[in-house]
């Protein structure tokens, strides 16, 4: 059996997990993937960027693999980023050993928690520092509580006892007031840690989980009791061996913190925590259920293509029908003009016979009489019917009947309406034809594209799944940087806090730091490596610094910059000065690098990834790029700029090329592009 949700042991090991990973970091934004999914994307200061995946009622942990968001937020997500965007998280902890994770934040409207329940249908709820239901995903009135905006919040009621707030006695006690019950039901009620640790509990306690809880001996109830301490003290410890549990065909069927009794046949895949080995199990599940889905929407596809080809056959026959009718029906109106003297002859003497009070029966004798002597019109009769007194015609081949108690052209009117009315008919009914032939062509074309998804091989599709891991980053990839034409590493700050940073924790006594000759300004540091670095390696870092400077801004088209070695640097000015965060005061003397240009190239990456963008000094950049713009001050920003630059790009690119960069997004090169604005002065390969 696979696993379908969340215990209270997961819970409890995933929160021990995150406690020391989480806490601290700061919400930098959050994301909807479907109803019930959530990633939120956290930054800690110094490390690499968290993405926590919460789905309601099913899973939480952290997740290394990168998914696609949607374009437009739902208006759960947009809420969430209005009160948690930019929120410090605090604390981690799980409610009472339950299915329920409460995550504590502090904002700038004051503390907010967010309670994730895992169990049912799940839900995820904001509370205000109040204790107010402020948001959730799902609203709802229930019998013991209700989910409203601005009401309390209330936890729902307990599904068994805390069993870390069990003792032995009350354990014993419980167990035995479940009478006949089994001993595993009984214990997966009263604690409420579900079916797999209720069998795991008796597994370790060597009791058989079919036995009646009133036919435990002493030492049964104290040897459950132990092992339930023992998974406990697991817990508490952090005492985890998280393993995935396969299948003989490699399947997964589990991921669990702790190998299992149960589970001991099983082969197993180990892993260095639970976030990671739910990560990779709910990938992999995930893909499968897709699999499977697939072939149930295949089946319903080919069902609803044969029944509509069947509503198009009777369609087609309808239309057939309605057209002959049309046809039918206007030619007999036709007829009847093109033989009313004939016709009305034969209307008269029905009309001076029922004038003199004749008997029909008389006159229908006299006219077959006529018709057998073979005069018109009695000709064309085939047969009357005195009931209702009506005449069968058949002329040139055509039997239709009149109406002897209407005139002739009463009849032909009578024709020609009934045959418009069947033209209509049929108008409708290739209107219909033409929607259920449009719907078959989707279906169809639907299940060519669903034959074609179950065609690639399973593990194909995990390949593809495993191309979104992110790769670990390079403690530079959180800065600016590029590598100079002649190789070496220049990194720059972003801001004061990671100018602070570079200078102090990254900046070796050998490097080189840049700092243009104007406030606003980023340091910038040449990694030497031991090595000298060269004129190339100099000017482009001079050029980096001068680009991404306030001169930028105030579209200068040069400006000074000088360079120093770290020990110059530090947080003590003269007499005294006070020095701002991100900034250092500088002693000694400085190499000048005077009027550089202010100008950045931005291209594409000259190697084997699909679209890779690279931005920094032009000769660093032509060295590396198959296509590249260069962009200077100028009065174009914001994403008209970016999409100017992105287009240039594209039309240097062979077809193929340009087909990828025109799905990626142009954020991509916004943290190339000094201020998001400038202009565009010249591109080349």
């Amino acid at each position: 059996m696979r696993k379908k949700e969340f215990s209270s042991f997961d819970v409890a090991v995933i929160v021990n997990e995150l406690k020391n990973v989480i806490i601290n970091s700061r919400v930098n934004n959050i994301y909807q993937f479907d109803a019930e999914t959530l990633l939120f994307k956290l930054h800690k200061t110094d490390q690499q960027p968290l993405h926590l995946l919460v789905e309601a009622g099913k899973r939480l942990h952290l997740t290394s693999y990168v998914f696609e968001p949607p374009q437009v937020p739902p208006a759960f997500c947009m809420a969430l980023r209005k009160h948690l965007r930019g929120a410090w998280i605090i604390n981690v902890e799980q409610h009472e050993f339950e299915r329920i994770v409460i995550i504590h934040f502090r904002t700038k409207d004051g503390l907010m928690r967010l309670v994730l329940e895992l169990f049912g249908e799940g839900n995820i709820i904001l509370i205000g520092e109040k204790g107010e239901i402020l948001q959730a995903l799902v609203f709802k009135r229930m019998r013991d509580r209700n989910i409203l905006r601005n009401e309390p919040f209330q936890f729902p009621p307990a599904s068994g006892k805390n069993p870390f707030k069990v003792v032995k006695d009350e354990l014993a006690q419980a167990i035995r007031s479940f009478g006949d019950v089994e001993v595993v039901r009984a214990l997966a009620r009263f604690l409420g840690v579900g079916g797999v640790y209720a069998e795991e509990i008796l597994l370790r306690a060597n009791v058989e989980k079919t036995k009646s809880c009133n036919g435990l001996a002493v030492s049964e109830l104290e040897a459950i009791y132990g092992a339930l301490q023992n998974l406990l003290s697991a817990v508490a410890a952090s005492k985890t061996e998280p393993i995935i549990v396969l299948a003989e065909d490699g399947t997964y069927i589990d991921a669990v913190p702790f190998k299992l009794k149960q589970y001991e046949a099983y082969k197993f895949q180990a892993y260095s925590s639970f976030n990671e080995a739910l990560d990779e199990f709910y990938l992999k599940v995930t893909a499968t259920e897709q699999a499977a889905a697939a072939d149930i929407q295949m089946e319903k596809l080919r069902r609803e293509t044969e029944r509509l080809k069947r509503i198009i056959a009777e369609q087609e026959q309808a239309l057939h029908e309605a057209e002959a009718t049309a046809e039918r029906d206007r030619c007999i109106g036709d007829l009847i003009y093109a033989h009313s003297n004939e016709l009305q002859k034969l209307f008269e003497k029905f009309t001076e016979a029922k004038n003199e009070g004749r008997d029909v029966k008389e006159l229908i004798a006299e006219a077959l009489a006529a018709k057998a002597a073979g005069r018109i019109p009695e000709v064309f009769v085939e047969s009357f019917d005195a009931r209702n007194l009506t005449a069968a015609l058949c002329i040139d081949g055509l039997r239709f009947s009149l109406n002897m108690r209407k005139t002739l052209f009463e009849n032909a009117a009578e024709y020609y309406e009934r045959g418009k009315k069947a033209k209509q008919k049929a108008a409708g009914a290739i209107a219909a034809l033409e929607e259920s032939r449009k719907k078959l062509a989707e279906l169809e074309q639907n299940l060519r594209d669903a034959e074609m998804l179950k065609a690639i091989k399973p593990q194909e599709t995990l390949k593809e799944l495993a191309k979104r891991k992110a790769t670990r980053k390079e403690w530079y990839e959180k800065f600016r940087w590029f590598r100079s034409s002649d190789g070496f590493l220049v990194v720059a700050g972003k801001d004061a806090v990671s100018n602070e940073v570079l200078v102090k924790k990254y900046a070796a006594a050998d490097d080189a730091v840049f700092h243009a000759d104007v406030p606003g300004a980023p340091f910038v540091v040449v990694k030497t490596e031991g090595k000298v670095p060269g004129e190339a390696a100099l000017r482009e870092a001079s050029e980096f610094a001068a680009a991404f400077s306030r001169a930028w801004r105030e579209g200068a088209a040069a400006v000074d910059v000088y360079w120093v070695k770290p020990d110059q640097l530090s947080k003590s000015g003269p007499s005294g000065e006070y020095v701002p965060h991100g900034a250092f005061a500088v002693s000694g003397k400085r190499n000048w690098m005077r009027s550089v240009p202010l100008r950045v190239a931005i291209g594409v990456a000259d190697d084997n990834s699909d679209v890779r963008f690279i931005g920094g000094p032009l000769d660093a950049i032509k060295a590396q790029a198959k296509a590249y713009v260069i962009i200077a001050p100028g009065d174009f920003s914001g994403k008209e700029f970016l999409k100017q630059v992105l287009q240039a790009l594209m039309t240097k690119l062979p077809k193929a090329q340009r087909e990828k960069i025109g799905k990626v997004s142009i954020e991509q090169i916004r943290e190339f592009v000094p201020y998001a604005k400038g202009a565009l002065i010249k591109s080349g390969f």
